[in-house]
């Protein structure tokens, strides 16, 4: 059951997977904000591969910009387009070590739900993608395990088009937040 005034619903999951295009439509069904994906634009504007301090800048204004926003909704529905979970298994997978502060900011945070896009979704090539195939499977799964770990209350999300979006939905209300009316 959601319990803040402010509610916090991060949509994650391996790449291409529609965590934008699920997060966007949320946030306009229930008519609030959502803090887009900062790791990829940060990354498309590097002219050399991303490295550590890269990793580390996208984390702390992920964390800015979560402090930002929650201040500016401050009750309703906040909608994250991933979320530092990510981030911290970008670090031990890429790096093998992640910085003591990301695990504190998690394990301190008011995460109320974490919608997890399944790998249903075909996995579309660009520029910044790195982990196709059976890595969206890897990935899939350690992103579970790891909101699992910080004992964050989690739904994996399926169907394709309008069905994903009905299955968050469910998801949502099943958790106690309705969006369903308009």
């Amino acid at each position: 059951m959601l319990k803040n005034s402010l509610i916090q619903v991060v949509i994650t999951g391996p790449e291409s997977t529609g965590k934008t295009a699920l997060a966007k439509a949320l946030s306009e069904k229930c008519g609030s904000l959502w803090i887009p994906e900062y790791a990829r634009q940060y990354v498309e504007n590097l002219d050399r591969h991303y490295n550590f301090d890269d990793v580390v800048a996208i984390a702390e204004h992920q964390i800015v910009e979560e402090e930002a926003y929650a201040s500016e909704v401050n009750q309703g529905v906040l909608f994250f387009d991933t979320w530092l979970i990510i981030t911290k298994v970008w670090f031990d997978l890429v790096f093998g070590k992640c910085p003591e502060w990301i695990t504190e900011h998690i394990q301190s945070s008011k995460i109320d739900l974490f919608l997890i896009c399944d790998t249903d979704l075909p996995w579309v090539a660009d520029a910044v993608r790195e982990n196709g195939g059976e890595k969206r499977e890897q990935l899939l799964r350690i992103y579970c395990n790891e909101i699992r770990s910080f004992g964050f209350q989690y739904e994996i999300i399926t169907g394709f088009g309008p069905a994903r979006m009905e299955n968050a939905l469910k998801a949502l209300s099943k958790h106690g937040l309705n969006l369903t009316s308009d």
